[in-house]
């Protein structure tokens, strides 16, 4: 008499969401039930104890595929919606001031943003470094003798032997060097007003003092003119 195996299932802790194994899913656990009923003796067929204790087994299985499907497009709608609502928020920010934190610079066409920054002390040498996404340094640009203030440097979106680097986002870490021979991190800080709005890969992005940042690195947002004070 063929023997049903124990039916396994897996929890994944990250998402609290309970899925069936790979192995053994609802329509193999089905197939297999009605293997054994249409194989079994006739003379000794299945206890009736044993035959519901499987079709509970069954059940159970279904119903957690179920769940876990149903919880996976929830997800996906939920996302979906978020980057509706965002995206729809953005489109009023043209026209506003803003203050961002920005980590790199996206290159369209070949053409790279220019790189605002920070220091609040004279710097004689800041060195900023150019990554892809996978951490790869594509290179390196130097600011020598920046006065305290809100300062910028230009990147013509080539790498270290003068290639045109592939569209796609860049980070930036600069690290600078004041009269003392002390090291310090400029502030990558920008406040402006947004230009444009750019959606890109179900995000938006904003271009401020024509340095396009993320709609997730602002922080503070005011009417025009708002920052002006400070």
């Amino acid at each position: 008499m063929t023997e049903i195996p124990y039916v396994t299932y897996t929890t994944t802790s990250t998402t609290d969401t309970t899925t069936a194994s790979s192995d053994l899913g609802k329509d193999e656990f089905l197939q297999l039930l009605v293997t054994k009923l249409e194989n079994q003796d006739p003379l000794d067929p299945t206890d009736d104890t044993d035959f519901i204790a499987q079709l509970a087994q069954f059940s159970s299985l279904e119903q957690m595929s179920n769940i876990a499907d149903a919880i996976t497009e929830s997800n996906e709608w939920d996302y979906l919606q978020m980057q509706s609502i965002n995206n729809t928020m953005s489109s009023t920010l043209i026209g506003r001031d803003v203050k961002a934190t920005f980590t790199g610079v996206y290159v369209e066409d070949g053409e790279a943003s220019d790189i605002n920054y920070t220091t609040d002390i004279y710097a004689t040498e800041i060195t900023f470094t150019i990554t892809d996404e996978d951490g790869n340094t594509v290179t390196t640009l130097t600011a020598e003798d920046v006065v305290p203030g809100v300062n910028s440097i230009e990147w013509d979106g080539r790498d270290s032997i003068g290639n045109r680097v592939d569209d796609g986002y860049y980070y930036i870490e600069a690290t600078a060097t004041a009269a003392s021979g002390e090291t310090f991190e400029p502030s990558m800080e920008l406040t402006g007003t947004v230009e444009k709005i750019t959606y890109r890969d179900g995000g938006a992005y904003l271009t401020v003092n024509g340095v396009e940042v993320a709609l997730g690195d602002i922080s503070e947002i005011a009417e025009s003119g708002g920052f002006d004070e400070e």
